[in-house]
């Protein structure tokens, strides 16, 4: 099912509301810091789950105590609001494990 791609005046509005998240590379980006590479593991285990159930997934790494997160609809060839649904819930599961 194809997504409607966002204007730049949408996604500039979208960011307002999602703290910590910039656009890069045509992405929506966020580098995310935890104690220790547990605490990263854990949020990457409990993202996972979030972005399975919304069948949504990110493009991610994660090197010790950094997970860097980048989304975008591949068949929108951009941001949609799925990518803001998605970066709402992952700032919520770090705001709940810390």
């Amino acid at each position: 099912m194809a997504r409607t791609r966002l204007s730049e005046q949408e996604i500039a509005a979208g960011l307002k509301t999602l703290p910590g998240w910039r656009v890069a590379g045509g992405k929506l980006h966020r580098d995310f810091q935890f104690a220790d590479f547990s605490e990263a593991f854990g949020f990457m285990a409990r993202a996972a789950l979030a972005s399975e159930a919304l069948n949504h997934h990110p493009d991610w790494s994660n090197v010790w105590n950094r997970v860097t997160v980048d989304l975008h609809t591949h068949d929108a060839g951009g941001i949609t609001s799925r990518d803001f649904d998605l970066a709402g819930r992952l700032n919520a599961i770090h705001q709940g494990g810390r």
